[in-house]
């Protein structure tokens, strides 16, 4: 193996590369072998990487590097030199170990600041010294109007997984952070893709970026077995105990549609002598800090997630990520079984599909480009004579094609799921707008989560990307 192939062979700081052969570490992923020269180099970065391919340690390394070899002002409290960005709480509490991990033999200091935890703690942290802060753009505008963060000494700016951010609504939150932060800075913009919308982002964004692409949204698919099981919403459950128990699966990331269908789940599982714990936004942050903690250590074999909150999950070498239901958007589909088959290693994705979800199937073969093996389920499997299967249960009928408007797709994640209304066409359960159900007015769409973790994905209307971002001045970086 040449240096050049190593990480001795990027220039970062000995303590840096001290700490990476600890973790035990030593060739860098083609994110980082692209990544980390350019950041270094000091300009702008736009650079399209999947969660599970390093990127996290594509952007953290080289930063360490500049905050602890560039002479700096003397540091206030609560003055942060680098932002960074991101959708999530997991993605945060994740971003933020990785930058202890890296840096433990540098004098810099970090902190993680999220909502849907106590916000005194956060007051307290930041009466000292912060170098590196990463936070949900919910949280860190809470601060902000308080005037308990000095965001004035920004020196870097990452956003990760913006395309994530955009599809959680986070559009304003971005513009008004933004317009806190210096003018002259450095700035990179880490994406899953490199959509329309991504690039009008980063042309509002970013000054003279240079681009590094190394993996393309649906590379996943390559590297992971699909397969699918078609079966009645209301045996999904029975069979998916079943199937825990005859392949002996010991560990596996189930996906549902809602928050309450993963807490049903997860109750079921349990019932059948098999360990679980289900995560999403309404589960506090310790709940769900234990619960992923219990995952990663085996002592729960299942864990069951909403979309949402499986956002930062980075478990290696997972082995078995089912999806209970398809997701609404196809595109999630993809960052599902991402998951798994990370790193090289192999990975298997399973979904039980209901009659009424082969609309969401197709749009998803139609993504990926191929086709997900149709498998019979074992003869050992015996569905219950009654089925147990609540009303939010049962899949949203999908709209056939993907140029169906995407409110007709079924309630986003985040949103309640109602059961259908006597008459109504409406494939969610809810009646068509202008005509409520049995007379009843429509129910009004639930505020954003300002925590952060969990705001639904709603659909954007369009407008101009004057009205987002200002025009460039001639200052670098604006």
């Amino acid at each position: 193996m040449t240096v050049e192939n190593t990480f001795a062979g990027l220039a970062l700081a000995d303590p840096i590369l001290r700490a990476i052969a600890d973790a035990g570490y030593t060739t860098p992923t083609p994110i980082q072998a692209q990544a980390i020269p350019q950041v270094l180099q000091g300009g702008d970065l736009l650079a399209a990487a999947q969660t599970g391919t390093g990127k996290t340690a594509g952007f953290t390394l080289p930063i360490l590097h500049h905050l602890s070899t560039r002479a700096a002002q003397a540091p206030k409290p609560g003055r942060p030199r680098c932002l960074i960005l991101v959708p999530t709480r997991e993605l945060a509490a994740q971003v933020e170990e990785s930058v202890k991990t890296y840096g433990k033999y540098l004098s810099l200091t970090s902190m993680v600041m999220f909502g849907g935890v106590n916000i005194n703690p956060q007051f307290k942290a930041l009466k000292s010294r912060v170098d590196i802060l990463v936070a949900t753009p919910g949280r860190l505008l809470d601060h902000v109007g308080q005037k308990t963060v000095d965001l004035s000494g920004v020196e870097i700016l990452v956003l990760d997984e913006a395309d994530r951010m955009l599809d959680m609504g986070f559009i304003r939150d971005i513009k008004k952070v933004l317009a806190v932060l210096p003018k002259t800075r450095q700035n990179l913009l880490f994406s899953a893709t490199f959509s329309d919308e991504i690039r009008t982002l980063a042309n509002g964004l970013l000054h003279n970026p240079k681009s590094v692409e190394v993996a393309r949204r649906n590379t996943t698919v390559e590297v992971v077995e699909q397969s699918m099981h078609r079966v009645p919403q209301a045996h999904k459950r029975d069979l998916l105990a079943h199937l825990i128990k005859h392949h002996d699966w010991q560990q596996v990331l189930v996906f549902t549609r809602t928050k309450h269908g993963a807490n049903k789940l997860a109750e079921k599982l349990i019932k059948d002598g098999i360990t679980a714990a289900a995560i999403h936004g309404n589960k506090s942050q310790s709940a769900r800090t234990k619960a992923l903690a219990s995952f990663k250590d085996g002592s729960v074999r299942v864990l069951v997630a909403t979309d949402i909150a499986a956002r930062g999950i980075d478990i290696d070498q997972l082995p078995q990520v089912v999806n209970f239901e398809l997701p609404n958007v196809p595109e999630d589909y993809v960052h599902r079984i991402g998951r798994t088959g990370r790193a090289g290693a192999t990975g298997s994705a399973l979904s039980l599909v209901d009659d009424e979800e082969m609309g969401y199937l197709r749009d998803i073969e139609k993504l990926i480009k191929r086709s997900i093996v149709r498998v019979e389920i074992e003869p050992g499997f015996v569905p219950p004579a009654k089925a147990d299967l609540m009303s939010d249960e049962r899949p949203p009928r999908p709209p056939q094609g993907r140029g169906a408007p995407r409110q007709n797709n079924g309630p986003r994640q985040g949103q309640p799921s109602r059961p259908a209304q006597p008459g109504s066409r409406n494939a969610s359960g809810r009646a068509p707008q202008g005509k409520p159900a049995g007379g009843a007015k429509p129910a009004a769409r639930p505020a954003p989560d300002r925590a952060g973790a969990n705001h639904p994905a709603q659909p954007r209307k369009p407008r101009p990307q004057a009205a987002l971002f200002s025009s460039k001045p001639g200052s670098r970086g604006h």
